[in-house]
């Protein structure tokens, strides 16, 4: 029987639980070998041949050729171990972020330094640099 997640319905949210952990696992597995130069250059040197040694699905693969974030996460992706990812592209967090909204990091930067997202998701205009 599966537990009741009352958290579960969070608008335009993923939560990560024990559920997507364990959908993720092999996902987040590969995620954490890109730590290592060796492996960062195995990986960029033929990322689909890197991608079949691991037993994730061809869902995640996919998800992660297309540097698809939002898709990994629903996935099984923890954003922390997706971290490895974009730093092994030489991309920041503040970049991933920004193409998970659909925003340029140039937009994502100026929103967040005017507040963030308001909980029905819009730009809260109503708090300026906080700082």
């Amino acid at each position: 029987m599966a537990l009741e997640k009352p958290y579960a319905d969070v608008p335009g949210t993923t939560i990560f639980d024990s559920d997507q952990a364990r959908k993720g696992y092999h996902l987040s597995c590969f995620c954490m070998t890109l730590m290592k130069a060796e492996n960062r250059d195995r990986f960029h040197a033929n990322e689909r041949a890197y991608l079949d040694e691991w037993p994730m699905t061809e869902e995640q693969k996919q998800a992660v050729l297309a540097r698809d974030y939002n898709q990994m996460i629903w996935l099984g992706g923890n954003i922390y171990f997706l971290a490895k990812l974009f730093a092994s592209d030489g991309k920041s967090f503040q970049y991933a972020a920004a193409s998970m909204t659909g925003m340029s990091q140039e937009e994502y930067a100026n929103m967040m330094l005017n507040g963030g997202r308001s909980p029905d998701g819009q730009p809260n205009e109503g708090v300026k640099n906080r700082g």
